[in-house]
């Protein structure tokens, strides 16, 4: 399921799987606890949730399982770091990375998406042809994020940085807004989003294709996973069979996502080709995750570098 990448790895997986025999003797938890996060468009999570998949896999343990829509990264890895939740199912790798150099007992079980053609730069601006011509202009997308990582690695392929635009904190929705009255030249979207401006007239200027990788991940609450590897384990397996079960019904699929989201099954399906949900971490994803690294600490939002093999848990 998941590839071990480091011995530092493999010890964590170690003892993961020695552990597995105290768990059968220790009590197991009333209820799990999961963040729900079905935008952009994070389809394993709306199938599971509402399809009541995990609920299935573990009401046999009369274990009640609970959802909780906190959206933010650093909501989501202030709610690992308390307890509050077990499980951060589709966790920016941003805030992941940000959250462990602080301190935050957190494990990564997975790869959750990459998306680098969901995310992009539009704009209204017809003179704006691409990344090249943003010096100067003002920018709206938030910050400390993928779409943040994608305009500074779109600027610095042309020779330009952050400084050279007047780049604006906002959430998507109030970036779309914003482009929309002209209040700024270019907005950062993400999925559905970014298919409402590109339906509406606004151009592309760049997606993060050859730019980022736009990673999310599935981190788990450490004290959790070390306490209960096994629900750890079938927490996955579920997830890996959902996988399966959007490959081979596909239709269905579009059908229940576009209905979640409120969105045409055609939208789904434009979308869909953007993303890939494959949860193995490899020397893909690590290299993925360190770019993302650089990219926190050359913008003074990550003080403390840390080996990121550390972080990631093997659940075989």
């Amino acid at each position: 399921m998941l590839v071990g990448c480091s011995s530092s790895n493999n010890a964590a997986s170690s003892s993961l799987s020695s552990s597995s025999s105290s768990e059968q003797t220790a009590e197991l938890p009333k209820e799990i606890n999961i963040t729900y996060v079905k935008a952009p468009l994070n389809v394993p999570s709306i199938l599971e949730k509402n399809d009541s998949l995990f609920d299935e896999e573990f009401k046999s343990d009369n274990i009640k399982v609970n959802w909780s829509e906190i959206t933010a990264g650093p909501d989501q890895t202030e709610a690992l770091a308390s307890g509050d939740i077990d499980f951060a199912h589709c966790l920016g790798g941003t805030s992941a990375l940000i959250a462990a150099s602080n301190g935050v007992d957190l494990k990564i079980i997975g790869a959750y998406s990459q998306a680098p053609k969901g995310f992009m730069i539009v704009t209204n601006d017809k003179s704006i042809k691409g990344p090249e011509d943003l010096k100067g202009k003002k920018i709206g997308g938030p910050k400390g994020t993928i779409l943040h990582q994608l305009l500074v690695a779109a600027l610095k392929d042309k020779g330009l940085s952050i400084d050279d635009v007047e780049y604006m904190d906002m959430q998507i929705p109030d970036a779309v807004t914003s482009l929309g009255s002209g209040d700024i030249d270019c907005a950062l979207v993400a999925g559905p989003s970014a298919l409402q401006c590109l339906n509406s007239g606004s151009t592309k200027v760049c997606d993060g294709e050859g730019l980022v990788s736009g990673i999310t991940v599935i981190a788990v609450n450490s004290e959790f996973a070390d306490k209960y590897p096994d629900l750890v384990k079938r927490f996955m397996k579920v997830h890996e069979d959902t996988l399966d079960y959007m490959e081979e019904n596909y239709d269905e699929m579009v059908s229940k996502v576009a209905k979640e989201l409120d969105i045409s099954e055609d939208d789904v399906k434009s979308l869909y080709e953007w993303y890939d949900f494959d949860d193995d971490i490899d020397d893909e994803e690590i290299k993925a995750l360190y770019d993302t690294q650089d990219f926190l600490i050359e913008n003074k939002m990550q003080d403390k570098e840390i080996k990121i093999e550390d972080y990631i848990l093997d659940v075989e």
